[in-house]
């Protein structure tokens, strides 16, 4: 592939929308009930203020009621962990923490508030991400580039993906860049995103016994081609939760619970794509 396709590549990744079926919920009841899994996968459109709204909500009940997770968080490179340890030892609010770690790729006041919420109950926080540098890595020579021979035993990563998660990424990465990837840059785009999963799910497992939530894009958390699956991949199977925030014409896919958010005003998302 082409330099010039790889920055392409990466480019609209960091843009992807990230996608939903089965249960569906405006919210959850104030008085609910909650059971807590070893993993909550809370999903999101990155830009849809409403959205993170509801799971700030949704995250602040439970650990108002005494849960305590680790927080892994796509909006950290996972590079970047050392740095973010110094930041939570050093800041006292989620500004500075911002301040130490933020970069142009995020919104970084729509998450203020959950990185607040973890600083306020000292819930550690894990730079979960894939880098531009490693993605650009597994683009170029292929999806097991960016993992030692163990993972690539554990994930089987030495064969090829299954035809329908491959075809699935394929799908939601079209539906998410209004079907304008060519037939060249299609293939590294999945291997970039699968990456992206196998590394969360990595590192989801790596702070266990403790109890973890991920913060993430819905295409993400999605159960049938997302972190769930990967997570399912080797034993032992973990007790999971994967809620997607979902816009009406949303990428859709599979979730154990729908959260309904209303679509976020914007520009229309397919000319950057033009």
């Amino acid at each position: 592939m082409k330099p010039i396709s790889i920055a392409a590549l990466l480019a609209a990744l960091a843009l992807a929308a990230c996608g939903s079926k089965h249960a569906v919920h405006d919210a959850a009841p104030a008085g609910a009930s909650l059971s807590n899994p070893q993993v909550l996968l809370l999903g999101e459109v990155h830009d849809n203020k409403e959205g993170h709204r509801l799971r700030l909500d949704e995250l602040r009940r439970r650990v108002e009621a005494g849960w305590r997770p680790v927080i892994a968080m796509e909006q950290f490179d996972r590079e970047t962990q050392g740095l973010l340890d110094e930041a939570q030892k050093g800041c006292l609010d989620a500004s500075c923490l911002i301040k130490v770690m933020g970069g142009k790729r995020w919104d970084w006041q729509l998450y203020h508030p959950v990185i607040q919420l973890a600083l306020t109950h000292q819930l550690p926080l894990v730079a979960a991400n894939l880098s531009r540098n490693d993605a650009s890595r597994v683009v170029r020579d292929g999806l097991a580039a960016s993992f030692d021979a163990a993972t690539i035993a554990a994930y089987k990563l030495n064969e090829p993906l299954p035809a329908d998660l491959r075809r699935g990424q394929e799908k939601a990465i079209q539906e998410g860049h209004c079907n304008m990837v060519s037939d060249l840059m299609l293939p590294g785009m999945v291997n970039a995103q699968v990456a992206r999963d196998i590394w969360m799910a990595k590192l989801v497992r790596a702070q266990l016994p403790r109890d973890v939530v991920l913060i993430a894009g819905n295409g993400h958390v999605r159960k049938d081609i997302g972190v769930p699956r990967w997570l399912n991949a080797i034993e032992p199977k973990l007790n999971m939760r994967a809620i997607g925030f979902i816009e009406p014409d949303g990428v859709q896919g599979s979730y154990d619970e729908i959260r309904k958010v209303p679509v976020q005003t914007r520009t229309d998302p397919c000319a950057k794509f033009k």
